[in-house]
């Protein structure tokens, strides 16, 4: 899945458009490497997504590109 998908179905981010803008400007990590919107994600990455002065760091447990709302949070966990 890519990641502006993931960071939108996971409600991170809310639109897809924000998670397009954030990995163009580099907020958004994988490992410790800049991923570009069409980076493809795996269970068990660890994504960095910085935001104003704070930064929001999580494994992916699940890749779902249909998640409801209920099953967002079970797609990630926060370290």
């Amino acid at each position: 899945m890519r990641i502006d998908k993931f960071l939108k179905v996971s409600r991170i981010l809310k639109r897809r458009g924000v998670a397009n803008s954030a990995c163009d400007s580099g907020k958004v990590f994988v490992g410790d490497k800049q991923v570009k919107p069409a980076y493809r994600l795996k269970v068990g990455d660890v994504v960095r997504v910085q935001f104003s002065g704070n930064e929001l760091r999580f494994v992916v447990k699940e890749l779902n590109e249909k998640a409801s709302k209920e099953e967002a949070s079970r797609l990630y966990e926060i370290v």
